[in-house]
């Protein structure tokens, strides 16, 4: 409530491992029940894969109540424990599209698109082996992520950049 006159959105996500709220299912029950118009949820596709949580019901949250949808992948296909979560979750992340959920991660975002979800999506990768690489090694690793989300899951062009807009209208 304090945030709100700050104008302060709080997106509130559930964790695979949480022993009341380790769904996004379940969080959206709880921001309903808590009936504040800053409080949204954080879809996390790490946390959904992991739990093994179904896409069907991200039919049934409200897209304006989605503040963030961050997008990782892993791999492996089962994390059965909570402590494997964890540990997977804090350090074995990879990029969209680089693991074994590509499938399920691109259903999830065609399945925002599809309710309406215009909001931002971002990379959240724990990877204790991308600190040991090259900067621009990762940078170039996200840039596929962000270019495959783009091109091949949701087929739209990339947009132009400003200072190319401007060079279009000149010729």
């Amino acid at each position: 409530m304090m945030a709100i006159p700050l104008g302060i959105k709080v997106a509130y996500e559930g964790l695979s491992w949480g022993r009341t709220v380790n769904e996004f299912t379940t969080s959206w029950d709880v921001v309903c029940r808590a009936d504040c118009p800053n409080l949204g949820i954080g879809i996390d596709s790490f946390h959904i894969f992991a739990a093994k949580t179904p896409l069907d019901a991200i039919e049934d949250i409200d897209p304006d109540r989605i503040f963030l949808a961050q997008l990782s992948d892993f791999m492996w296909h089962e994390t059965p424990s909570f402590e494997e979560r964890m540990t997977t979750a804090r350090t074995f992340r990879v990029f969209p599209g680089e693991g074994v959920h590509s499938e399920q991660l691109a259903d999830l975002v065609l399945r925002l698109e599809r309710i309406g979800y215009r909001g931002d999506y971002s990379f959240e990768v724990f990877n204790d082996d991308y600190q040991q690489l090259p900067l621009e090694t990762v940078a170039e690793r996200a840039r596929k992520s962000a270019t495959w989300l783009h091109q091949d899951v949701l087929h739209r062009s990339a947009p132009l950049p400003v200072w190319a807009e401007s060079l279009h209208k000149v010729a």
